[in-house]
């Protein structure tokens, strides 16, 4: 608290043997004693008396509710994180896992509703003729999308989308390893000139 070292006490010492005299010097310190005991005292029951006050008025249950209040479950946080981690694992190509594959009803053509558009890259992937090749497509070929019973207009669209890029990307790869071939096949002007 105060900053007081063994040189400093020792200065107080012996003024105090000056000032006062050996003779009432022990009486001193122990009236300095009996004072700084009675200090102490009072602080203890200060403390005490202000806890047993914050006890009587709540101050505790009040900073429990305040915690239980601003806690991540009472504020339906820990819902939340549940639902965004099922979110990011959801696959919209599968069918979903709650429900079995058997139960499933076939979904059929509405006769009344409008033909499907077609979208530029889908189109542009159909009309690109694959070259044929020997080694097989490596993309793996898109999952039906008919087949879940709970797929909206969103989900389709997006599945349909993602199979038009796989099928842009095989054709491509198609495209290229057969350049490769012709290029290999080639002769070069070094085979031609010997």
């Amino acid at each position: 608290m105060f900053d007081i070292g063994w040189s400093e006490l020792l200065v107080i010492g012996v003024v105090a043997l000056i000032v006062v005299g050996p003779k009432d010097l022990p009486v001193m310190f122990k009236t300095l004693g009996r004072f700084t005991a009675k200090a102490r005292g009072m602080a203890r029951e200060f403390s005490r008396a202000m806890e047993s006050a914050a006890d009587e008025a709540g101050v505790k249950d009040v900073a429990k509710d305040l915690k239980a209040a601003t806690s991540s479950k009472a504020l339906g946080l820990d819902a939340l994180k549940d639902a965004a981690t099922k979110f990011e694992a959801w696959d919209p190509g599968k069918p979903s896992p709650n429900k079995p594959a058997a139960d499933k009803p076939k979904l059929t053509p509405d006769p009344a509703a409008a033909p499907p558009v077609a979208t530029p890259a889908s189109t542009a992937a159909a009309a690109t003729p694959a070259p044929v090749s020997a080694k097989p497509a490596s993309a793996p070929p898109a999952a039906p999308v008919s087949k879940a019973a709970d797929v909206g207009p969103e989900t389709k669209a997006l599945a349909d989308a993602q199979a038009a890029k796989r099928a842009a990307a095989s054709a491509k790869a198609a495209a290229t390893r057969a350049a490769k071939k012709a290029a290999a096949e080639t002769p070069t002007d070094k085979q031609v000139n010997t």
